[in-house]
């Protein structure tokens, strides 16, 4: 039995329609982020509740309101002349054999409005159940459905999880990212900041708590390389691998997304340039070994002025403080030719940092890694097209990174491998999902190509304005992120959903555990039981 909420009493296709509100509904239980459905004689328009109104039929009324005792006469205006009006936003229309199109049309005046209920939303966002591309992010407000994203759509394109800090946007990123994983959907890399993807983690709500990583869901489809092995161990882990990176592994392009973050000078990069030029893959090395005591002997060697030398140098020096970087004498290790053999075998991995959660590790390594396996898939992806052999087909890379608008902003963005990725729409096989709660540092041109958006309470009215760059209906939802609370409450809009909807996150506990764990082989469910 349909609930019905009013009818339509006014409107325009590029505006929404204004609802009279039946009196017998209690007003406060409709909110904005409501997912109605409204009958059309051929067409159901499924909408979203944008904004409230109160609205009075005689001005006059308000000359003199009724009183807190004056129940009847409120009650008889109630019948005729004070009535509240719902603002809702047609997005998709089905027709009579539910075909999903563009709204292109209106539906008559008085037509019906009633509250979406679990067929509908059933309908419209697929079921996890009958096929392994949907997968259960939550559910409409104040209902008992279950929302799907299409994980086929979602890594077809870059996407984003968006929100100011404490809204939950780890916990959203792992509950995707484990869904990926156990429907195979996509291979991931994730460069793990705040060591909170692969081990366990602090709950969401309050307490001490704690919840699986994705390394405890999936131990026989994750590994962990970590830049510090000990921190790994101390949390009640062991890495698969332990990262060292030599320093003939860092390209210039590697350190210019540092540009900001180290305060570098055109110069110093333009005399970075010129190292390498004479010293190739060897130039960091060489700028560390003589660019502190004699800078004006390697700027000459090399064309370059002595300031910029010793400027790169005392930028870049930091880089012999950190463990993880060798020198040329040392044994070269091939840590990145192990990363995409598991990646290649369909086993994601997760790079922690341990206590190195410095911006500048973060980037620098980012860069690095990603910059060599997006060269190995484009050889892959143009091996693929050479011989058009199904079995040469790169597995879909879905790449997640933290603190996005330090890559991807107007600057970096044009210069470093993530900003050719989220540029590429997934041409060589490559995909971002970028996390970040400052979407107004990310290039406008970068944030309008991102194909599905998650976002969570923002508050900055240049994040909101940036998160929604692109959109239609902007301004109704932007009202509806006005409204969402600090957790648990996410809009959820693009290409990998139907329609833009507000949901309750889905909640990751035992319950979820189970539901990842319930397809899994017996053999993968004893190595399940023995890492808990």
């Amino acid at each position: 039995m349909r609930k019905k909420l009013g009818t339509v009493i006014s409107g325009a296709l590029s505006e929404g329609f204004s609802v009279r509100i039946d009196r017998q509904v209690q007003l406060e239980k409709i909110k904005t982020g409501h997912f109605v459905v409204l009958a059309g004689t051929n067409y159901r328009f499924f909408s979203l509740v944008t904004d409230l109104k109160l609205e009075v039929a005689n001005p006059e009324i308000m000359l003199a309101p009724p009183g807190e005792h004056e129940t009847i006469l409120h009650k008889v205006l109630s019948q005729r002349d004070i009535f509240a009006v719902a603002h809702i936003k047609p997005v998709i229309m089905l027709d009579q054999a539910n075909k999903i199109s563009p709204v292109k049309t209106i539906p008559p005046h008085f037509a019906l409005v009633h509250e979406a209920n679990a067929q509908d939303v059933a309908l419209i966002f697929g079921e996890e159940r009958q096929n392994t591309k949907y997968f259960k992010i939550g559910q409409p407000l104040d209902m008992d459905a279950a929302v799907c994203l299409d994980l086929e759509k979602l890594v077809e394109r870059s996407n984003g999880i968006f929100g100011k800090t404490g809204t939950g946007k780890t916990f959203i990123t792992r509950l995707i990212l484990a869904g990926l994983i156990k429907n195979q959907k996509a291979v991931n890399l994730i460069f793990d900041m705040h060591s909170e993807y692969g081990l366990q983690s602090r709950t969401e709500a309050q307490g001490h708590g704690f919840v699986k990583g994705l390394k405890t869901l999936f131990p026989n489809k994750v590994v962990i390389f970590s830049l510090d092995p000990a921190s790994t161990r101390r949390r009640g882990g062991a890495p698969d691998v332990c990262v060292t990176i030599s320093y003939q592994d860092i390209k210039v392009s590697d350190i210019l997304s540092l540009q900001d973050e180290l305060n570098l000078h055109s110069t110093a990069l333009e005399a970075a340039y010129l190292i390498y030029a004479k010293y190739k893959e060897n130039w960091l090395q060489r700028l560390l070994q003589i660019g502190g005591d004699q800078p004006k002997d390697l700027a000459q060697e090399v064309g370059a002025h002595p300031e910029s030398v010793a400027a790169l140098y005392r930028k870049l020096r930091r880089i012999e403080q950190l463990p993880f970087f060798v020198d040329g004498s040392a044994p070269r290790t091939q840590v990145i030719d192990q990363l995409l053999e598991y990646l290649n075998r369909g086993t994601s991995v997760i790079i922690e940092f341990g206590n190195y959660t410095s911006t500048f590790v973060y980037l620098l390594i980012a860069n690095i890694v990603t910059g060599r396996i997006h060269d190995a898939y484009v050889r892959k992806t143009e091996h693929f097209l050479g011989s058009q052999s199904k079995s040469d087909e790169p597995q879909k890379l879905l790449i997640t990174i933290e603190e996005a608008h330090k890559f991807l902003n107007p600057i970096a963005a044009k210069q470093t491998i993530f900003g050719i990725i989220a540029r590429e729409m997934r041409k060589y096989y490559v995909s971002l999902l970028v996390v970040d709660q400052r979407p107004s540092g990310i290039d406008p041109e970068i944030i309008s190509q991102i194909g599905t958006k998650i976002i969570a309470q923002l508050s900055d009215d240049q994040d909101i304005q940036a998160v929604l760059t692109g959109v239609s209906n902007a301004q109704g939802l932007k009202t509806i992120l006005a409204t969402l609370d600090t957790k648990k409450q996410v809009l959820v809009l693009g290409h990998a959903i139907t329609m833009p909807v507000v949901i309750e996150t889905r909640e990751y506990g035992e319950l979820f555990y189970r539901d990842m764990q319930a397809d899994l082989l017996p053999i993968e469910a004893t190595i399940e039981e023995l890492y808990r």
